[in-house]
Formats: structure tokens, sequence, C-alpha cells
């Protein structure tokens, strides 16, 4: 009789497995060795023992594996990240110890509320469903992303399948709740040039710090155009870091470097934001000012009443469950950039979101075992219903 991969025998020490083997985001990002390795030396091997299928990899390292015919019926696509915050101050970030709390049996450690749970639990429910006749294309990327807030993995995934599957299942803790919705993200790199001369005569030289205060004042009061959203409120635009040279002392500064966190509304364009802020830029001093578009991720949003939706609703009911609860995020990830191509795409795994980036970290066994049953009753549904 085959093995039960949607218990808690089976997905515990798979879990426990994925979080000994750190994979944390360094200033490599995804072309970290660590991670790389994580998928290359850790989960490949699972996978292959498993016999799920053959995998491979494309370009940027990221393991694919396809099962099922895929050349009729629908597809399918659960994608998961191999990188997790970094260890941080958190205590003994990789033992994976089970731990009891007061809502039951728990697995502590890095990652566990945000991606390797998740991941776990995806492995689990294709590899159960591996075993048996599936009426379209299933998919399985494990990408060495999961922190960069930026599309190139996804993108390099798609580039190697021959097109976008009809739905994506981006896995990553949700508090076990469908993320139909999220704001999108552009990093916007404002630079202020001027001319440095000794502080004691300024008149000789050119304040990049009085342009970088123009800078401010005219965004803090730049209205970005766009009505507010019933879930989100307004959209946002956040200066998050300032620096200034040359490190020297009694000098006028000839260089100041902000960088803008501007959150996308959902139906919003990344270019139309980006122009609208450029075009805000005073350029009417001495100083000259830059304006460069750096990471961004698609905001997204699945209707309530699309074909998504309403399979996971069923797949929650084949689970025990009411039906699916919805949630809106103000985080970005992947799931817009399937949006932007059409195809519906939703966040969804176990893991509490207030645990992200904290010192502690731990997920209910239960809720992984939920979401394993929840994610296999999804692939029935949506390649053989």
């Amino acid at each position: 009789m085959p093995e039960d991969y949607l218990s808690e025998k089976f997905l515990v020490p798979l879990l426990q497995k994925l979080v000994r083997h750190p994979s944390e985001q360094t200033d490599l990002q995804e072309a970290d060795p660590e991670i790389k390795a994580f998928i290359r030396d850790c989960l490949a091997p699972e996978i292959k023992r498993l016999e799920i299928g053959a995998f491979r990899y494309d370009d940027m390292g990221n393991l694919i594996l396809e099962i099922g015919p895929a050349d009729i019926g629908r597809s399918i696509l659960f994608m998961t990240y191999a990188m997790t915050h970094p260890a941080s101050e958190m205590p003994d970030p990789f033992s994976a110890e089970l731990i009891d709390t007061s809502a039951g049996a728990a697995v502590r450690g890095r990652g566990v509320a945000e991606q390797k749970t998740a991941m776990a639990a995806a492995v689990a429910a294709i590899a159960q469903a591996a075993h048996t006749d599936l009426g379209g294309r299933l998919i399985f990327a494990a990408v060495s992303a999961g922190e960069t807030g930026r599309h190139d993995a996804v993108a390099s995934v798609l580039r190697a399948l021959s097109g976008p599957p009809d739905y994506a299942i981006v896995c990553i803790g949700t508090n076990g709740k469908v993320a139909a919705g999220n704001k999108g993200r552009i990093d916007i790199d404002v630079t202020v040039r001027g001319q440095s001369i000794h502080s004691s005569m300024p008149w000789n030289g050119i304040d990049a710090i009085d342009g970088a205060r123009r800078c401010l004042v005219a965004l803090d009061e730049l209205d970005l155009g766009v009505p507010e959203h019933p879930a989100f409120g307004p959209a946002t635009l956040t200066p998050t870091s300032i620096k200034s040279g040359p490190n020297a002392t009694h000098t006028l500064q000839n260089i100041v470097e902000m960088r803008f966190d501007r959150r996308l509304l959902p139906g919003e364009d990344v270019e139309e934001a980006f122009a609208k802020v450029e075009a805000a830029l005073p350029q009417d001093g001495l100083w000259s000012v830059d304006c460069a578009r750096g990471p961004f991720m698609y905001p997204n949003e699945v209707a309530d009443d699309g074909p998504l939706i309403k399979l996971l609703d069923l797949s929650y009911q084949d689970a025990g469950f009411s039906g699916a609860e919805r949630i809106d995020c103000s985080f970005a990830l992947d799931a817009g950039y399937f949006g932007h191509l059409g195809r519906e795409a939703v966040m969804l795994g176990p893991g509490e979101i207030d645990q992200f980036h904290s010192d502690e970290e731990s997920v209910l066994v239960s809720d992984m075992v939920n979401m394993s049953k929840i994610y296999r009753a999804l692939i029935e549904h949506a390649l053989n219903s």
C-alpha cells in the first residue's frame, strides 16, 4: 500500500530536513551558493527518492518538475521558495525542534512560517498525486528567491516552460487562508548631485542636501492620483533610505542617494506609477536629479467568483472546512506576475504572517497537514474536474 504523504508521519521529518539545511538571504541574493545547494543537495534528493518524476534546472538553478499530460486538460503550478530571511537574532534557528504549544505540536525554525512549511506541504501533495491518473499538467518549481522583492526567478521558470500555467499557487505562509489580493511595489532610486566644497564657504559649491530636501518635499506633496482600494486603502510612496557623500568632515555634500517604496494597488500600471514620481522631482536647481526604477513586483487581485476561487472552495471542503477564507496581503510576491500574464494566481500556505522575519518562528503540525490535503484536493479539482 503506498505511503500516506499527507500524514504527520511523513510531513514532520520532511520539514525538519528542509529547515536543517540553511538557505538564508545574503547580498548575493538568488546567486548565493548555499541557496542553490539547498535546492540541489537537500530538496532534489527528496523528490528523487519519492519517485515523483524527472526534474530539471533552469538557467538560474531553479528546480522544475512537470508530470501529467502536456497536451490535454488544464495546468497548475505550485511555486515554492528556497530563500529564507537570515537567522538574525533567532536562537537555535536550524534545529527544527518539535515543540509543544497550547494549540498543539509545532515545528520551530527559520523559514517555517514563511517558505519551508508550504514547500513541504506542496511536495507531499504532489507526491500523493503523482501516483494517480492526472487529467492535465502538474508543475512544481522550487526557486532560489523568497526575499528579493523582484520577479526574476519566476520569469526564469516560465521561460523554461512551454507557456504559463492556467493556475498558479504561490506557496508561502498566509495563515492557511487564500491571499487572493496583494499590493505590488516599485523601488525608486533618486540621486541628487551637487559640488563639494569646504563647509566654511558653501557659496562656492552646490549643496546636494538642499536638492534632496526639495525632492522630499515635492514627493511628500505629490498626489499619486489613484483611487483608494476597498481593502488596501490609498497607494503610498514612502522614503526608506537616504545617504550622502563624501564621508568627510566640514564638507558640503556633493551626492545624496534616496530610495522610495511605491506600493501599487491592484490595477495600477508599473510604468505609469514610476513616470508620475519621476515627473514630480524638481529640476530647477543648480544640482541635478536622476531617477531610476529598481526592482518591482506587480499587484494582484483574483475575483471572488473566478474559477480559481471556486476550485479552492471545493478543495477546502474536501479537506473538512466550510470553504476557502480569503485575506488580502500588503506584502508582494509572485502572484501578480501571473496576473500580469492573464493567469489566475493566489498566495496560499501554512504559517503565520505575523511571525515573518521575527526572532521566533513555529508552525503547527496540524496546519501543515491540513494544507497538504488542500493542495492535494486542488490538484484533483484543477486537473480532473
